[in-house]
């Protein structure tokens, strides 16, 4: 969620993510442009929604994205929503990987189901070599970030290259062997991912959630084929979606858990008109 999950970056070296995370809780981008060159093709077979057996029975339905930036969601019912809430962002550099945890305070009510979300970017400056080294340092933030206060489960945010695919794969494998016990693994992905370039089918992961925001080039063809009632066409997608607050929601089928973007900093107002609006797709 590079530009799509807006700005809010700091520059200040603050405590990391462990005490925002510990001392505030009470009682916790331009999109790499889809590729639909084989779209057409996945149309081509007959429409159908299916809603498979949920993986991850026991989480929320409704989780609210909490990006960097100062959150305070304490208001919040851990009956009706949880929350995942930006840990780290990874910058894959040459043969650099750059760390920045979370810098911002972020504010939840006791009780609240906790998803640690790492962001992986690259410099378009320096492309990444992608070496064992990287993906060792890179595995090593992210099972940290598993390990913080009450974390339910990790995902991985990465709108990965082509070239990059291979590197991604590795990289999920080992931290899915990694893992604590009762730690879920989900990631994000592109649209087409899903539909006409599946290549994230089999990937060891519990859900891989369907980002049907900031989709650029490509976003009326996934519009017209949801529309359709054709559904997406890898398992893992098909337990949930991603979507945005300042954006039209595209069809999809009820009982999906639905993760929902702000660009902004979460208000009460918003956050339950969110909920409210979500609740009726289930």
């Amino acid at each position: 969620m590079n530009a799509r999950r807006q700005q809010g970056q700091s520059q200040c070296k603050a405590s990391p993510a462990e005490a925002v995370f510990s001392i505030r809780r009470r009682c916790v981008p331009v999109l790499t442009l889809l590729v639909f060159s084989s779209l057409g093709g996945a149309c081509s077979g007959p429409p159908v929604w299916r809603q498979p057996n949920d993986p991850l029975p026991n989480f929320p339905k409704v989780l609210l994205w909490a990006w960097q930036r100062p959150e305070d969601l304490g208001f919040l019912d851990p009956k009706k929503a949880g929350i995942a809430f930006l840990a780290a962002t990874l910058t894959l550099s040459g043969e650099d990987l750059v760390y920045e945890p979370r810098l911002q305070p972020l504010t939840v009510p006791d009780g609240a189901f906790m998803m640690a979300v790492v962001r992986l970017e690259f410099d378009f400056a320096r492309p990444a070599a992608l070496t064992d080294k990287q993906r060792l340092e890179a595995s090593t933030h992210i099972l940290k970030a598993a390990q913080l206060p009450n974390i339910r489960a990790m995902q991985i945010d990465f709108d990965a290259l082509e070239s990059q695919r291979e590197f991604y794969a590795s990289l999920l494998a080992e931290i899915h062997e990694q893992l604590p016990d009762g730690v879920a693994l989900s990631i994000t992905a592109l649209a087409s991912w899903c539909i006409g370039d599946p290549w994230i089918r089999g990937l060891p992961v519990d859900e891989a959630v369907p980002m049907l925001f900031r989709m650029g080039t490509g976003q009326e063809e996934v519009r017209r084929y949801l529309s359709s009632g054709s559904d997406f066409r890898v398992k893992s997608c098909l337990y949930s979606v991603g979507v945005s607050t300042d954006e039209p929601w595209p069809a999809f089928p009820s009982g999906r858990r639905i993760y929902i973007f702000h660009p902004r900093a979460w208000t009460e107002s918003e956050a339950l008109a969110a909920i409210e609006r979500a609740e009726t797709w289930q």
